[in-house]
């Protein structure tokens, strides 16, 4: 999404080099091996060149044993899992598949739209991410979807017709430690605090005027016209295949 505000750094840190290790090993029938540190300067050059100590290595160890602990608790629940979450799949290529019942949310629009920025009543949504993507639809109620639930575009702007997220210049940054809950929030966070600018795939994702329908929800406390959604012929079986 274009005129994106910076929000990562709920999301994020910065990491900078503190140092290199370099693995050693002689040739021949009785290879040995050793490994040697570097210290980095402001620059992130090497300095300092010296064998591993063994305060170093034991910091390595407890360093990686961390990351370690940290990838098994990727997409775990904090307590019982939330009723929304529908789906989950922790494996390398993570992804979670949620819903939202119809609320008010706070939106933000470019200024040639001429949709002003402010709260508006969006509808049910169905939500599948992975860590760097992410897909939105609509729902026609706020039942708990199943696999044969239909599923309608998503009535935003930035939305291809596939229901892939078009997030322009936003950083997604998702901590390797997020619980589910958390993983969800940002997504949503993400989506909903970037700035909507344009339609995608040549067509209104709803059936009339996209910008006249959001001009009329901004600010009011009117519900959203299901009845403008349009389906999409898949339903939440098809985003598992």
């Amino acid at each position: 999404m274009k005129n994106s505000r910076d929000i990562t750094t709920d999301y994020g840190e910065l990491y900078y080099p503190k140092s290199a290790l370099v693995f050693y090993e002689t040739d021949g029938l009785q290879r040995d091996s050793y490994v040697e540190h570097f210290d980095m300067d402001s620059n992130g050059n090497p300095i300092n060149a010296h064998p591993l100590t063994e305060r170093e290595a034991s910091n390595l160890a407890k360093t990686l044993q961390t990351d370690e602990e940290r990838d098994k608790v990727f997409l775990q629940p904090k307590g019982v899992l939330p009723t929304t979450i529908l789906h989950i799949n922790p494996s390398k290529k993570a992804t979670v598949l949620w819903y939202t019942k119809a609320q008010q949310r706070q939106l933000y629009f470019v200024d040639n739209l001429g949709v002003p920025s402010g709260k508006a009543h969006v509808p049910p949504m169905l939500w599948f991410a992975g860590k760097k993507n992410l897909m939105v639809f609509a729902l026609s109620d706020n039942k708990r979807p199943t696999e044969k639930t239909p599923l309608y575009y998503a009535p935003f702007f930035n939305v291809y017709t596939d229901g892939r997220v078009c997030m322009g210049t936003v950083n997604i940054e998702i901590k390797n430690s997020a619980s589910v809950e958390e993983f969800t929030q940002a997504w949503e966070h993400y989506f909903f605090n970037s700035y909507f600018s344009h339609l995608l795939g040549g067509q209104s994702p709803i059936k009339g005027n996209c910008v006249s329908v959001w001009k009329d929800l901004i600010n009011t406390n009117n519900p959203f016209p299901k009845e403008v959604l349009k389906k999409n012929n898949k339903t939440l079986k098809n985003l598992l295949r």
